[in-house]
């Protein structure tokens, strides 16, 4: 199962849009545009996952750079999500430095 992600998707993309323009190069068992949290409009990005290998890199190859409702699409395997921390980086405490 290889997970995709695509990238400068119209922002009127809907997941069935999506699902059929790589249903052309093969299964789709899932497609996914992201949105946002609080106005729930489409982020311009999502996620497609194909079962076969061989499949998706078709797929990447082929819809890579391809146009979609005039944008050009970017294509490639999705990275694992990077584990999100709690509060944020920074140590110390800042503030004055001044010996107190």
């Amino acid at each position: 199962m290889k997970k995709l992600f695509v990238g400068n998707l119209p922002y009127s993309t809907t997941d069935q849009d999506l699902h059929e323009a790589f249903s052309v190069h093969g299964q789709v068992s899932s497609a996914n545009v992201v949105l946002d949290r609080e106005t729930g409009r489409s982020r311009g990005f999502g996620f497609v996952e194909m079962p076969d290998d061989g499949e998706a890199a078709k797929a990447i190859e082929e819809m890579n750079g391809a146009d979609m409702g005039g944008r050009n699409l970017t294509v490639n395997e999705a990275r694992p999500r990077e584990a999100r921390g709690g509060f944020g980086g920074g140590g110390g405490r800042g503030g004055n430095r001044s010996g107190w």
